[in-house]
């Protein structure tokens, strides 16, 4: 992998542990999860707490390796290869670890953080509404507070680990408070009376998550479990904020992974099969798109790996914010081209279950979609950046002046009246 250049030592023996790890994985785990015989696979999850594989970037305190984001994009990347139902519930330890990681009390972190981060639970989000899909802020699910109970009436839908999972991390607004971005907060929901699973969704990929609409009837919630206890009632836009660095950043890192599962089969195709008495790899059409994808692949860990080193620096949230929208929206992007690539070099034998380029093609078609959409990712990328360049005065060479007549003010016309 071209990326070894940059990795530490410690990257390179992480690299490999998880290697073992997701060799261990049966494929036949992937066939039942794709079939929907199994709808939420505990054994991954334990595994990976038993190897001490969740959890990266959290404090050892409670059971984390306190690595930086470099190093859980090159496990992210090994984890990828699995396709993305495995991808996001490994990353869901990252996503949710990190919300209480973040924001969670010490009793909250001793109780949920650590048991997580052994497998030993299971955890999902509860982000998305059926009214709201992108637009976090028109959440509808309500919170009622009376005495140190709140009671939450509303609905989540795509809920990834809705069966299976055994804490959810589910965003209400808090009855009372008039500013729905002041009364947005964020819950650690137990599996219990009043949280039901009303559908598990039938999906193209990406299947075997228990992916599923939630809906709560007067679910109660303790005020031990408002996710940084009673400062953190009417926090949830900032937990929201945060929690977009490792929604992005994990789907960027898997993606990678998933892009490179297939083009890995397909390489090696292209070296076994002959037509008209020559490896098809000689042949141009296919050699092009081998070095379209190596290309990608590469292109796309450079800018996650920019990305991860800016996630963990001072930077201001803004920059932090494009350059890791810039990652989620390149290497998916990057993805879905690679595994069409594979597809079309493998032929026809490619869209058979055969080999599993047809799932991994199924299976990367969500990740443009999820965790924001690449349109979303677009508004912020330029947002972000319009707002830092349009704020500072031009440090380099201004271009603008090496024209032959920039100096013909009257011809530079901004205004239409």
């Amino acid at each position: 992998m071209s990326m070894n250049v940059l990795m530490t030592a410690e990257e390179k023996l992480l690299k490999e542990k998880v290697q073992e790890f997701v060799k261990w994985v049966p494929s036949q785990l992937l066939l039942d999860m794709d079939a929907d015989k199994v709808r939420y696979p505990k054994e991954f999850i334990r595994e990976a707490g038993k190897r001490n594989l969740l959890g990266l970037r959290f404090d050892k305190k409670w059971g984390g390796s306190a690595m930086p984001w470099t190093s859980e994009m090159v496990a992210l990347e090994e984890v990828g290869v699995l396709g993305t139902s495995l991808g996001c519930l490994y990353s869901l330890f990252s996503i949710v670890g990190e919300a209480i990681h973040v924001f969670g009390t010490e009793e909250q972190k001793e109780r949920f953080l650590k048991p997580m981060l052994k497998g030993e639970i299971g955890v999902a989000e509860g982000l998305t509404e059926p009214r709201g899909g992108s637009d976090f802020f028109a959440a509808t699910t309500k919170a009622t507070r009376k005495g140190d109970v709140f009671y939450l009436n509303g609905q989540k839908r795509f809920v990834v680990g809705a069966e299976g999972a055994d804490v959810i991390l589910v965003y209400a607004i808090v009855e009372g408070i008039d500013n729905p971005k002041k009364a947005m907060t964020a819950f650690l929901v137990e599996r219990g009376p009043g949280v039901e699973v009303e559908h598990v969704y039938g999906l193209m990929g990406t299947r075997g998550g228990g992916t599923g609409r939630l809906v709560f009837k007067n679910a109660a919630v303790p005020l031990k479990n408002v996710l940084g206890g009673e400062a953190g009632i009417g926090n949830g836009t900032r937990v929201f904020h945060q929690m977009m660095v490792p929604e992005r950043m994990t789907s960027a890192g898997g993606a990678i992974g998933m892009a490179r599962g297939a083009f890995e089969v397909a390489a090696r195709y292209t070296n076994r099969r002959k037509a008209f008495g020559h490896l098809i790899r000689e042949f141009e059409a296919v050699n092009t798109k081998v070095s379209q994808s190596i290309t990608l692949l590469d292109a796309a860990r450079a800018l996650n790996f920019m990305a991860a080193k800016m996630a963990d620096s001072d930077s201001p949230a803004g920059k932090i914010r494009r350059l890791v929208s810039e990652a989620k929206k390149f290497s998916t992007e990057t993805a879905w081209e690679v595994v069409n690539h594979a597809m079309q070099m493998m032929g026809g034998i490619g869209y058979t279950d055969v080999y599993p380029i047809e799932k991994m093609l199924r299976d990367v078609r969500l990740i443009t979609i999820w965790t924001g959409t690449n349109e979303i990712m677009d508004l912020v990328i330029q947002h972000e950046f319009f707002k830092d360049f349009l704020s500072k005065k031009l440090e380099s060479r201004d271009t603008e002046n090496d024209a032959l007549n920039a100096d013909l003010t009257e011809e530079k016309v901004y205004n239409d009246d």
